[in-house]
């Protein structure tokens, strides 16, 4: 589902909403998620998930070309766990999915 897709069924399933509207209520959780994280928060959607970030410590790599030995800087990078609603649905789903196939 891409961004575009999650704003036409935010204004399908709310008729009230119009597409502009959608878009912009997209835009603004999107936005405050991503500052949120930008400042270093834990951001926990229950039922969902929650979103954090991991930090990645400095390490000496290959560059595959050459062989040569290439330091690679700290990082910071965003980690998305998922509820365990979420993962018993999606277990839930897939596993359907899969009973569906071994039959046909």
């Amino acid at each position: 589902m891409t961004r575009s897709d999650l704003v036409e069924e935010l204004a399908a399933r709310f008729g009230q909403l119009t597409h502009r509207d959608a878009e912009f209520a997209v835009k603004a959780i999107l936005d405050a998620m991503n500052d949120a994280l930008v400042r270093g928060h834990r951001i926990e959607i229950r039922g969902f998930g929650s979103f954090s970030i991991n930090r990645r410590p400095p390490r000496m790599g290959r560059n595959p070309r050459s062989g040569e030995s290439v330091a690679i800087p700290e990082k910071r990078v965003p980690h998305f766990k998922p509820g365990k609603a979420l993962r018993e649905a999606v277990d839930q789903r897939t596993s359907e999915m899969q009973a569906d196939q071994t039959k046909s």
